[in-house]
């Protein structure tokens, strides 16, 4: 092994190495030089250099801030559906001739009921001599008053929709 040492190939396999090392160094030299540049192109991004422990706090305050709206905008369209089932929704109406004597249909029943078939129904008779608007409850597409053939004709039309 001595004798290796001391022969003319083993500085031409140290020379090589070495070469190779140092080109080694070279590219190593150039990839960090490389990555500090991308380093500081990234930081230019961020707002020059700021502390990204601090803009990730800010991120996550605002990501926060956002569930935050989003979870009353939720709780507020909740409330819209429960308050929308009270509105009129469905709406029937018949038009009829009450008396023989006045013609074409001028009468009518109009029945507004909400999503529970809850509402109410008017019932407007005309005449030569007067016209009259009678209003009756209903619950669950029922009145506790007696209903005409046109209210129930109405409220039957309000409850298909």
């Amino acid at each position: 092994m001595l004798d290796f040492l001391k022969t003319n190939m083993y500085l031409i396999i140290s020379f090589i190495l070495n070469i190779i090392f140092f080109i080694l160094l070279i590219y190593l030299f150039i990839s960090i030089e490389l990555m500090q540049k991308k380093h500081k192109e990234f930081m230019k991004k961020l707002g020059n250099g700021k502390d990204i422990e601090q803009m990730l706090n800010n991120h996550l305050a605002k990501v926060e801030f956002v569930q935050k709206q989003n979870e009353e905008i939720l709780d507020y369209c909740r409330k819209i559906d429960v308050n929308f089932e009270k509105t009129i929704s469905k709406i029937g109406i018949i038009r009829y001739s009450a008396f023989r004597d006045t013609g074409s249909d001028l009468s009518f029943t109009l029945a507004l009921l909400n999503k529970n078939n809850d509402g109410v129904v008017l019932n407007g008779i005309y005449s030569r001599e007067m016209s009259n608007i009678y209003a009756k409850p209903i619950k669950n597409g029922e009145s506790t008053y007696t209903l005409s053939e046109e209210e129930k004709k109405a409220i039957k039309e309000a409850i298909k929709q």
